[in-house]
């Protein structure tokens, strides 16, 4: 399938896409950091419990 859209549109189009902290992203990670749980990003062990201290 062509794409629909000249070189310079989809390249304003794909600039405009953010793969990280996104709103949805940051709400979960409020969300979690109120309930007691620790992250770290960009880390092997993505979430440590309360229990794990």
């Amino acid at each position: 399938m062509a794409d629909v859209h000249n070189k310079k549109t989809r390249s304003y189009n794909m600039s405009m896409i953010r793969s990280k902290d996104t709103k949805p992203e940051i709400m979960v990670r409020k969300f979690l950091f109120g309930n007691g749980f620790r992250y770290k990003l960009h880390d092997k062990i993505d979430l440590v419990s309360k229990a794990s201290f």
